[in-house]
């Protein structure tokens, strides 16, 4: 059976923008730049431009000023993200699979086409998750247990057409099992309602072990490779399912952006990767680096969008 396969990366890009319109280009940045974030404050996609900041003013002595956009799992921002100055002042944070899958569930108020992606700088890979006094101590325990008890395992991730709601139907369809997944409105909202006891299990990522530590037991991860913080974690290759993916984060522009400013804002992000600094914070946070640069974006996206044609399937969306 088909199930995710993963994605080949790119080089890198960064962020640029323009004078004072649309219709003219000038060497980005020339004012502090605001970065609106579609989710909560003290999420994930909010913590990781956080960690960009300095770096993007150490590199254009400019600053990013933060704002949020927030509901419906991003689209309530990524919804008016074509309204906003195209200038250069303004750039928004974007997540995959969500910008795929949210708009083929229904109208929420764009089409993955309206998303103008200027770069991706970070992959979170996939993690499935249990409390750490939890009977399931392996990955062949709880698919053992999901066969026994279709549908009896509970199993938590934020909100319904995302990237947990992904990883949690394309695991289950390539291990021949049934679970109930809950949608939560957040990371930090799921991770308490596994410690609670309220689900069995959390369809999160890696830096959940990170933050919960001992609390938690990472049963497995979607990475080619054992992450390096979780040596003792296997990937789920290893365990013979094919599942390499995760939630993958971005910047997005206003559709009138001039070419020149993107591919400038393309390569001040590049530039922020290539800090071995930042690399450092990244992977001491579980996250891992990824950098598709504004000039191979379009055929990066569209094998993404193909390759979620199959979740799109598993969800019911394109029926």
């Amino acid at each position: 059976m088909k199930t995710l396969t993963k994605m080949t990366c790119a080089a890198a890009f960064g962020l640029a923008a323009a004078f004072s319109g649309p219709a003219m280009a000038a060497d980005w940045p020339d004012q502090d730049v605001t970065y609106i974030i579609p989710f909560n404050p003290g999420g994930e996609s909010d913590v990781t431009a956080r960690m960009q900041e300095p770096f993007f003013a150490k590199i254009t002595g400019k600053k990013f000023m933060f704002d949020y956009i927030v509901g419906a799992g991003g689209a309530a921002g990524w919804s008016q993200i074509n309204s906003l100055p195209a200038d250069g002042s303004t750039i928004m944070g974007v997540n995959t699979p969500h910008i795929f899958l949210q708009p083929q569930g229904g109208n929420v108020g764009y089409e993955t086409d309206d998303i103008n992606v200027v770069y991706i700088y970070q992959i979170t890979p996939f993690a499935l998750i249990v409390p750490a006094d939890s009977p399931i101590e392996t990955l062949e325990d709880y698919i053992a247990k999901a066969k026994a008890q279709p549908g009896a395992i509970t199993v938590g991730g934020t909100g319904t057409n995302s990237a947990p709601n992904v990883a949690q139907v394309a695991f289950d369809a390539a291990a021949g099992i049934t679970t109930t997944y809950i949608p939560f409105s957040g990371t930090s909202a799921v991770s308490a309602a596994l410690l609670g006891n309220q689900v069995q299990a959390q369809w999160g990522f890696t830096t959940v072990g990170v933050n919960q530590g001992d609390e938690v037991r990472m049963l497995a991860v979607a990475m080619d490779e054992r992450h390096p913080l979780f040596p003792d974690v296997p990937t789920f290759k290893e365990k013979g399912i094919d599942l390499v993916d995760g939630a993958r984060r971005g910047v997005i522009v206003p559709a009138d952006t001039p070419e020149e400013t993107r591919q400038q804002m393309s390569d001040v992000f590049a530039e922020i990767n290539r800090d071995p600094e930042m690399q450092k914070m990244m992977e001491e946070a579980g996250y891992v680096l990824l950098n598709v640069p504004y000039s191979e974006m379009d055929a990066y996206l569209a094998g993404l969008s193909e390759n979620y044609e199959h979740v799109a399937e598993l969800l019911g969306l394109n029926q």
